[in-house]
C-alpha cells in the first residue's frame, strides 16, 4: 500500500510539473518584448538600470550610473559604451552569452527538452547548458513571467541578473537598437 501512494505521489507531481512547465512555455511563446528594470551583480560589483528586449536577438539596457552607460545588440552586434572613456566596445553578438539569452527560439527548445523543472521558493528555474555555456533562466511562481537569469559573461565571471517591473508587448521604436546610435 505504501508503494501505490508513494508512486500515485510521484506521478501527481510530475504532472504538476509538467503543467506549469507547459504554462511558463506558452507564456514566453507569447512574448514578444519586455520592459523592466535590473540589478545585474557580477562578482561584487553590482549595476542597475532599465532594459528593452525585443525578439529576436536585440536588447537596450542603460544603466543607472554616473557615466551613461549603454549596452545596444541590433540581433549580430553588442555595443557597449559610456561617458568614461573616449572609446565604446564592439563584440560579435555571436560569442557573448546574450546571444543565447536573446533568442527565445532557442530557449523555448531548451525549455521543451528540457527534463527537469526545479522549483524553489520563490520562483522556478530551468539550467540550460549549451557548448560551452551554462545559463539558468528564473520565472516567477505566481505570474510565470521571466524575472532573470545567470550566466558567465566573455571573461567567465559569474554574472546574476534580477529583473522586476517587468511589462510586455508593448509599442517600441526600433531605432533604440541602431548600434550606429552609440558609436563615438
Amino acid at each position: 500500500m505504501r508503494i501505490f501512494v508513494l508512486i500515485f505521489f510521484f506521478l501527481l507531481q510530475n504532472n504538476v510539473a509538467a503543467s506549469i512547465k507547459s504554462k511558463i512555455i506558452n507564456n514566453f511563446k507569447l512574448t514578444e518584448n519586455l520592459k523592466f528594470n535590473f540589478v545585474q551583480k557580477i562578482g561584487k560589483k553590482i549595476e542597475k538600470g532599465e532594459c528593452i528586449i525585443a525578439y529576436p536577438k536585440k536588447i537596450f539596457c542603460k544603466y543607472d550610473d554616473r557615466y551613461n552607460k549603454i549596452l545596444v545588440s541590433n540581433g549580430k552586434s553588442l555595443v557597449i559604451n559610456s561617458d568614461r572613456s573616449n572609446q565604446y566596445y564592439r563584440y560579435s553578438l555571436e560569442k557573448t552569452p546574450l546571444n543565447l539569452i536573446l533568442d527565445k527560439k532557442f530557449l523555448i527548445n531548451k525549455m521543451t527538452d528540457s527534463e527537469s523543472l526545479s522549483n524553489s521558493f520563490s520562483n522556478y528555474s530551468f539550467k540550460i547548458i549549451y557548448e560551452k555555456t551554462s545559463i539558468n533562466i528564473f520565472f516567477d511562481k505566481k505570474t510565470l513571467k521571466l524575472i532573470g537569469w545567470t550566466t558567465n559573461d566573455i571573461y567567465q565571471n559569474k554574472v546574476e541578473t534580477i529583473i522586476s517591473n517587468v511589462e510586455k508587448n508593448l509599442i517600441i521604436n526600433n531605432n533604440i537598437f541602431k548600434i550606429q546610435n552609440y558609436i563615438n
